[in-house]
């Protein structure tokens, strides 16, 4: 489960293995228990929720925009190493 970044307490990773033939970028954010999994291309949007606020994912969804080339580096650095 490689981690991308960390901002706040919340863990910003992706899975070493995200399904045959592989989902198209996305980004897996998790704080405690509550999880949530966003799309970044073509834009950033929440997938799947579990235990988030409104008001977190607002803030999550702007760290993702904050450092959505930093993400898109870390996914094409680790799948087509």
């Amino acid at each position: 489960m490689p981690k991308v970044f960390e901002s706040n307490g919340y863990k910003f990773f992706f899975f070493a293995n995200e399904g045959n033939p592989r989902e198209p970028l996305h980004i897996h954010v998790r704080k405690g228990e509550r999880v949530a999994k966003f799309w970044i291309e073509p834009e950033i949007s929440l997938d799947e929720n579990y235990g988030f606020r409104s008001q977190e994912l607002s803030w999550i969804q702007e760290e993702i925009e904050k450092n959505r080339e930093l993400i898109r580096g870390k996914w094409n650095d680790f799948f087509n190493a």
